[in-house]
């Protein structure tokens, strides 16, 4: 059975999306540019959110004081022992607020990695606060030649929940702020962090019903994990009862219920996220790939026989 999206995987994924439109794979090369936070310098706020050690998933290779050019160098041989197919890269701008400076200082940043052989566009994580109409502008005229995503940090619908782990912004203005990304013409993403303090599992579910009204053109989920050096691993120690941090089973079982019910039209990027064991403060999943979560969610979706978006209302 062929779904929506064109092929016969149950769910929208982003490597078969890459396949149909470009004939092949595509790897993602990240890149740490120096760049800080506004809820980290004093912008907004101080000390950052209350989850987040951005170390905990940068690959060894990515560090600011390389040069672009020399991590995306080193981030090509890095994945040619695993990805030896793959010949055309997306730079992805990856650590902190990746919009968070002068678009002057952007412009050379973003356009000694579009300088790199093979590749072929550009993934940027930010937050919604950190993006003006200059900045969409300019990516909007590069987005004409190259492929272009902002990838958004909403973590919440809830603005409850983004108080309580010390966001710093509404989910009214990440809203606000995919629209006027997504009306540019630029590939628009979203980060959903499943598992926050405070949220039931009705209310994550009842979330994708949100989530799928937006102009979305990539989602991607994760699974909350307490990540030594933060102040939500301090929150832990206090009261852990405070915390449902799903094992594997019982967070593919939600995602299932999630998937179900979201927009078909997203490319699924991510289902779930991988942090080396020794940064946990909290139970893990211990050293199970993503391919093998995958795998295993994709059986969830076999023995159910259903798929993404079978439960999607307009």
């Amino acid at each position: 059975m062929n779904y929506p999206w064109g092929h016969s995987r149950r769910f929208n994924t982003y490597a078969e999306y890459f396949r149909k439109r470009y004939g092949q794979r595509v790897q993602k090369l990240t890149i740490d540019a120096g760049f800080t936070c506004p809820n980290r310098d004093g912008t907004i706020s101080k000390g950052g959110c209350t989850y987040c050690n951005n170390d905990a998933f940068n690959p060894s290779y990515c560090t600011p004081d390389k040069s672009i050019t020399r991590q995306l160098s080193e981030g090509v041989e890095f994945h040619r022992v695993r990805y030896r197919r793959a010949k055309n890269y997306l730079a992805y701008f990856q650590a902190y607020s990746n919009t968070h400076a002068p678009l002057e200082k952007l412009k050379i940043l973003y356009e000694e990695a579009l300088k790199f052989p093979g590749v072929i566009g550009l993934v940027i994580g930010t937050r919604p606060d950190c993006i003006d109409n200059d900045k969409l502008d300019y990516l909007s005229r590069m987005a004409e030649d190259y492929h272009i995503t902002i990838e958004y940090g909403i973590e919440s619908i809830y603005n409850k929940t983004l108080e309580r782990i010390n966001r710093g912004h509404t989910f009214e203005l990440s809203t606000r702020v995919i629209e006027d990304t997504a009306k540019r013409g630029i590939n628009t993403g979203a980060h959903i962090i499943i598992g926050l303090p405070g949220e039931t599992q009705q209310e994550i579910i009842s979330s994708i019903d949100v989530i799928s009204d937006l102009p979305l053109t990539t989602v991607k989920f994760h699974q909350l994990q307490i990540i030594k050096d933060t102040q939500m691993e301090k929150e832990y120690v206090e009261n852990p009862l405070e915390f449902n941090l799903y094992g594997m089973d019982e967070y593919l079982d939600l995602l299932v219920r999630m998937v179900e019910k979201l927009n078909p039209s997203f490319v699924v990027e991510r289902i779930a996220g991988e942090v080396p064991p020794w940064f946990l403060a909290g139970p893990g999943w211990g050293l199970i790939r993503i391919t093998e979560i995958t795998h295993a969610f994709e059986k969830k979706l076999m023995a159910l026989d259903t798929w993404q978006g079978r439960l999607y209302k307009k």
